[in-house]
C-alpha cells in the first residue's frame, strides 16, 4: 500500500538545549511572575532582624518565601514535594534562581523562620494590594470556619473527665494521708469527724504528695518494718503522684478550654462541617476567622475556641494592630451580640451584623407570636412591658455578668402576675399563672439600629455581597486548593500555614485580575 510522505519535527534528546535564562520560558501573566514581583517589593527589614549573621550563608528569605507561596498556590504542601519541584519544575527553578534547598531547610524556614514574621508578611501584601488599587479597606466581610488539625481524631482529653478523676484522686490521697498522720503522731483513737475535716480541705497538689512521701521516707528509716507506711509509700509513688502530675499537666495545657488533642496540644475538639463519618462527631481543629474585600483576604487569625461570637473582638483587635479597621463590618448572625455591637460603637464602626432572630422577624408569622418581647409595647416612663392582653410586666431586679473581655452586660427581669384567665395564657405563659421575661434594654436599642441599617438599600447590598465575597473565598481554599486539613502542628505553625494559604490566594486573585485587564487592553 502506497503512503504519502510522512514527516516529523526533528527530535534528538541528546542535543536538547535549554535557554540560559529560564525567564524566557515563563509566560507573561503566569502566577510565578506575580509572586516574584510582589515578594521583591516587600521591605527587607521584615526578614533581616531574624538572622544573626556569621557562619555559613543562608538561603535568601525572599527566595524561600517565593517558592513556599507558589507551592501553596499549586496545592503542594509537603516539604519533600516542594524540594522535588525545585529540580523538575521550571517555574520553581526560576523563582529559586536554580538553587535547591532540601526539604529539611524548607520545613525549617516555614516552621521556624516564618513564625515571628508571618503577619508582617501577610499585611505587607495587603498594603501592596491597597497601593495597587485592588482593595480600598472600606468594607470588611468577616466569617469563620473550622479547619481540622494534623492530629489523631480520637486522641482526645476532656477536661471535665480530668477534673472528675482528679477529685477522686484527692479523696483517695486524703484518706491515705490521714492514716499516715495517725501513725506518725501515734493517735490511734481519732474520731471519724477528723477524717471528714480532712476530706473537705483545699485541692491536693503534686508538691503536697511529694512532701508527704518525704515524711514517710524519714519515718521508715527509723522504723523500716512499718507495713502501713510501706503500703502508703507504694500507693503514693506508683499511683497517686504520677496521676496527679498528669492531671496537672493536662489542666495546664487546656487552660480555659474544655478539651485538647494528645498529638496536637493546641488543637481543640470542635464540630466540623467536613464530617467523614456523617455523625456529627467532634474533631481536633482550629477556628479560622478571616475578613475579605473584593474576594481578597485582608485579615485573618486562628483561635482555639469553637464559637465565632467570642472570637469577634479578639480577631478585630488583632487586625487593628497591622491595618486601620475598615469602616463597615459585615458578618452573619453568629457575631450579633450586645458585646460585639458595643465594641464596634466604641470603635466608631458601622455594624452590618444581624442578630439571632433577624431572619425570623422578616416572616409574617413572627408578628403573630405575641409571646415574643419584640412584639410587646414598652412603656419607657414606668419601665414596664405591655402584653397583647394589656397586662403589664413590672420590673423585679437586674443581673450583671462580665465577659472574658471585661464587658459588663446588664439584664433586667420583669414579671406579670395577671396571666390567670388570660386568653393567651396557654401560648404566652405556657399555662402558668405568671410569666417572667429577662431582657437587656441596651441590646434592644442596638437591635433596632442594626435592623434599620440592614433594611436600608446600602445595607441590603452589603449583606447580600457577603455571601459572594468571604464565603466564596473559603470555597476557593477548601475546594480548589484542597486545603481542608492543616499539615503542621501547633497554633504558631498552623498560623504560619494559613498565612501562606492567604497570601497564595491573594496572588492567584491578583494574577487573574491582571490577566483580564491586559486582555481588555489588547
Amino acid at each position: 500500500m502506497k503512503h504519502d510522505h510522512i514527516s516529523f519535527i526533528y527530535y534528538n534528546i541528546d542535543q536538547l538545549i535549554l535557554p540560559l535564562d529560564l525567564e524566557v520560558l515563563i509566560p507573561e501573566h503566569h502566577l510565578a511572575r506575580v509572586v516574584h514581583e510582589a515578594v521583591e517589593q516587600l521591605d527587607d527589614s521584615i526578614f533581616l532582624p531574624h538572622y544573626k549573621g556569621g557562619g555559613r550563608s543562608s538561603y535568601h528569605p525572599k527566595m524561600m518565601l517565593k517558592i513556599l507561596v507558589h507551592a501553596y498556590a499549586e496545592k503542594i504542601y509537603s516539604g519533600r514535594k516542594i524540594a522535588k519541584q525545585l529540580k523538575e519544575n521550571i517555574y520553581f527553578m526560576w523563582l529559586s534562581g536554580n538553587q535547591q534547598p532540601d526539604f529539611r531547610t524548607i520545613n525549617r524556614f516555614r516552621s521556624e523562620r516564618m513564625k515571628p514574621i508571618i503577619y508582617e508578611v501577610f499585611f505587607s501584601v495587603v498594603e501592596l494590594l491597597r497601593q495597587k488599587g485592588l482593595v480600598r479597606l472600606e468594607d470588611y466581610y468577616l466569617d469563620g470556619t473550622k479547619i481540622e488539625a494534623n492530629a489523631n481524631r480520637y486522641s482526645f482529653v476532656w477536661i471535665k473527665a480530668v477534673k472528675k478523676y482528679d477529685e477522686k484522686l484527692n479523696e483517695k490521697y486524703r484518706k491515705i494521708a490521714f492514716d499516715i498522720e495517725r501513725v506518725l503522731e501515734g493517735e490511734l483513737q481519732q474520731e471519724s469527724l477528723d477524717l471528714d475535716e480532712q476530706l473537705e480541705q483545699k485541692p491536693v497538689t503534686s508538691k503536697e504528695i511529694q512532701e508527704t512521701m518525704k515524711k514517710v521516707d524519714e519515718h521508715l528509716k527509723k522504723d523500716p518494718s512499718n507495713k502501713t507506711l510501706k503500703k502508703a509509700k507504694k500507693q503514693l509513688s506508683e499511683d497517686l503522684l504520677p496521676r496527679k502530675q498528669k492531671y496537672e499537666q493536662q489542666r495546664k495545657i487546656a487552660q480555659e478550654r474544655n478539651s485538647f488533642s494528645k498529638t496536637d496540644h493546641d488543637a481543640t475538639f470542635m464540630r466540623m462541617k467536613e464530617d467523614h463519618m456523617k455523625n456529627g462527631q467532634l474533631k481536633p481543629g482550629y477556628n479560622v476567622q478571616m475578613g475579605t474585600e473584593g474576594q481578597f483576604i485582608i485579615g485573618y487569625s486562628l483561635h482555639q475556641r469553637a464559637g465565632d461570637t467570642r472570637c469577634f473582638i479578639e480577631h478585630l483587635e488583632h487586625v487593628n494592630q497591622y491595618i486601620s479597621l475598615p469602616q463597615n463590618i459585615i458578618a452573619d448572625s453568629g457575631y450579633g451580640s450586645e458585646e460585639n455591637y458595643t465594641y464596634l460603637e466604641e470603635q466608631g464602626k458601622k455594624a452590618y451584623i444581624p442578630y439571632n432572630t433577624f431572619d425570623q422577624e422578616q416572616k409574617r408569622t413572627w408578628k403573630k407570636r405575641i409571646e415574643r418581647v419584640e412584639n410587646m409595647e414598652y412603656d419607657e416612663e414606668f419601665d414596664e412591658f405591655i402584653c397583647a392582653n394589656g397586662q403589664r410586666f413590672t420590673f423585679q431586679y437586674e443581673t450583671k455578668k462580665e465577659s472574658d473581655h471585661g464587658y459588663l452586660s446588664i439584664k433586667r427581669r420583669y414579671r406579670c402576675d395577671q396571666c390567670q384567665g388570660c386568653p393567651f395564657q396557654s401560648t404566652c405563659a405556657k399555662g402558668k399563672t405568671y410569666r417572667t421575661i429577662t431582657i437587656s434594654l441596651k441590646n434592644q436599642i442596638q437591635r433596632k439600629e442594626v435592623k434599620e441599617r440592614l433594611h436600608s438599600d446600602d445595607g441590603k447590598e452589603k449583606y447580600r455581597r457577603r455571601k459572594i465575597d468571604v464565603e466564596s473565598v473559603y470555597g476557593q481554599i477548601k475546594q480548589n486548593l484542597d486545603f481542608r486539613r492543616f499539615h503542621l502542628r501547633g497554633l504558631s505553625k498552623t498560623t504560619v500555614e494559613w498565612g501562606l494559604v492567604c497570601v497564595a490566594h491573594n496572588f492567584k486573585k491578583w494574577q487573574k485580575i491582571r490577566t483580564l485587564q491586559q486582555g481588555e487592553i489588547r
